[in-house]
């Protein structure tokens, strides 16, 4: 072991060397049971991990056929070999450079606002178009049967027509509470007027009294042009304690507002499990559904955006999932 520079930790392995070549004649491994590997060889995951390094979109079965091999054979390469796994594409907001520049300073400005004052006070808000038809995740809903041919049509296919009804829908969410869902009659468009008529005057202007006890709160709304308008950010600072500013929110920012990259999709799920006949219907089933989320999945949402600010300042501005 001295004269080889072997490590103590290694002994065993000297021992069993002098040993088989004590009663084989040489170090040599020992024939062993069991086909030879032929297959997943040295060469052969060199070959893979280039052709990986080279375009990493490449398909595993075009691939296997490419290198005239099984898929199985490549796919223990990949996955055993070079510790390599499949991940799914996102789609996400386009973000320019522009863009990302004042997502990185709003949100280091907003990341240290939120330090220093807390979240107890910041009602999120935000609308969201839902529809009559039926929610349907392609990845997770499934259904168990023996074959395709088995399946009831009603489990078998989500069906899906050009214009279904649709119903506009406001909300807020802090970590203390909830306002009432705020649905938009149907063909009124969301301006500055019809926004300030039907959501900031009859519900946002006692948010204090609704979900702080009469204690001042911070109001927040994304970009929207009815939330950017001039007399919306008047209305906003002559009627409520403190807003952040269509200057101080990050754009192109649904990845920061709780709502959107937590709630609205559970109260989807829930609510739109099955299609239904009328508007009314909807109405109904999201006011039921949205009474029934616990207030703990909301405080919980709530208090992730600071660590989601945090995320964007370390991508520079960039999206995050």
């Amino acid at each position: 072991m001295k004269l080889l520079k072997i490590p103590q930790t290694r002994r065993n392995f000297v021992i069993r060397t002098i040993k088989r070549f004590n009663e084989t004649g040489g170090v040599m491994d020992r024939a062993r049971t069991g086909h030879p590997i032929s297959i997943t060889t040295v060469k052969m995951r060199k070959v893979v991990r280039s052709r990986v390094w080279r375009n990493p979109q490449r398909s595993i079965r075009k691939m296997a056929k490419e290198l005239k091999i099984s898929r199985g054979s490549l796919q223990t390469i990949v996955k055993r070999d070079l510790g390599l796994f499949s991940f799914k594409k996102w789609k996400v907001h386009f973000l320019s450079d522009k863009i990302k520049t004042k997502r990185l300073s709003r949100s280091k400005v907003l990341h240290t606002r939120f330090a220093a004052q807390g979240l107890d006070q910041v009602p999120f808000s935000d609308e969201k178009l839902f529809t009559v038809e039926q929610a349907f995740n392609r990845q997770n809903d499934r259904i168990l049967s023996k074959s395709t041919s088995t399946i009831p049509d009603e489990y078998r296919y989500v069906k899906r027509v050009q214009k279904p009804l649709s119903l506009m829908v406001w909300a807020g969410v802090s970590s203390v509470g909830r306002t009432p869902l705020v649905f938009v009659p149907a063909g009124v468009k969301i301006n500055a007027a019809t926004y300030n008529e039907l959501i900031l005057q009859p519900t946002v202007k006692d948010l204090d009294e609704m979900m702080f006890e009469n204690q001042p709160f911070i109001f927040q709304q994304d970009g929207a042009p009815a939330h950017t308008a001039n007399c919306t950010q008047e209305w906003l600072r002559t009627n409520i304690p403190d807003f952040i500013s269509k200057v101080e929110w990050p754009p192109s920012s649904p990845d920061l507002n709780p709502l959107d990259f937590s709630v609205w999709s559970i109260l989807e799920s829930s609510a739109s499990s099955k299609s239904h006949n009328s508007i009314e219907s909807l109405k109904q089933s999201l006011t039921r559904e949205w009474e029934k989320i616990p207030q703990e999945m909301l405080r919980t949402a709530v208090w992730a955006v600071p660590g989601r600010l945090k995320a964007v300042i370390k991508k520079k501005g960039g999206y995050i999932e």
